[in-house]
């Protein structure tokens, strides 16, 4: 953050100061993203098995559903 204050103060070149403006918002963003991963990965990853068994009931209740008809 200094450097970029430094840049500014010395009149370094506009596109000088966007990049560091870009590094130190691409490095706050990093670890933000790193810190929320291990949440994501649970979430993504622990709603698998859920799913399929989700997708099983689903597959029942269907068949059920169709053998209780009038034939429409």
């Amino acid at each position: 953050m200094d450097d970029l204050l430094d840049a500014i103060v010395t009149d370094d070149s506009p596109s000088q100061i966007s990049d560091k403006i870009k590094d130190i918002l691409f490095a706050k963003s990093a670890e933000k993203i790193d810190a929320f991963r291990p949440y994501v990965a649970s979430q993504t990853f622990g709603e698998i098995e859920s799913e399929e068994d989700e997708e099983e009931e689903i597959g029942e209740i269907s068949d059920e559903d169709l053998e209780s008809t009038d034939g429409v």
